[in-house]
């Protein structure tokens, strides 16, 4: 087991994969991780810059305070990760098409960020911060999303029937989205 601490990694490519390795303090920037299968590693209090993490697939690997930042995220699976302790954040990635199914993440910020047709089906996303952020085609299915804010997030279609939206907040110009699932017509 290697283990890498206050480390930066500049232009690496990982796509031949990762097993078994922990990092802790350590900035990844411009690297490659597209289609990798990263098993069993250890991200600790760690930051990922401008990294291409598309089709990455983590299997039961940590991420403890991992911030991801200006990263291309497409089709990442974050519900496979291990469970203990998962905690990320996000700024201006591009997370389309990825799933946190029955992650317990709450209090994570989504700020600046582009997250189409991503799975938060049975997620706890309590107190959950979507800053700026577009949700088109995001799936929400009992989802628990208490006291989450959504005040400035848009293109976004929540069924209150199917998810735990007590204290949540939206703004008015999203009250379309969450009306959207009744089929009802908005005029004005």
């Amino acid at each position: 087991m290697a283990i890498y601490e206050d480390k930066t990694f500049e232009g690496v490519s990982y796509t031949d994969g990762l097993h078994n390795e922990t990092f802790e303090y350590c900035i990844f920037s411009n690297c490659n991780f597209s289609d990798a299968k990263v098993l069993s590693c250890n991200f600790m209090d760690c930051t990922f810059i401008n990294c291409n993490l598309s089709m990455t697939v983590l299997t039961q690997s940590a991420m403890n305070n991992a911030n991801f930042i200006n990263c291309k995220m497409l089709g990442v699976k974050f519900n496979n990760c291990h469970d203990f302790i998962f905690q990320v954040a996000f700024d201006g990635c591009i997370l389309d098409y990825s799933s946190f199914g029955k992650r317990k993440m709450s209090k994570t910020i989504f700020k600046n960020s582009s997250i189409k047709g991503t799975d938060f089906g049975e997620a706890d996303l309590k107190q959950s911060k979507f800053i700026n952020s577009d949700l088109s085609e995001a799936i929400f299915y009992n989802t628990n999303i208490q006291e989450a804010d959504f005040t400035s997030a848009y293109n976004y279609s929540i069924d209150l029937s199917q998810n735990n939206i007590k204290k949540a907040r939206f703004s008015k110009d999203g009250l379309a989205g969450l009306l959207h699932p009744f089929d009802i017509i908005i005029e004005g």
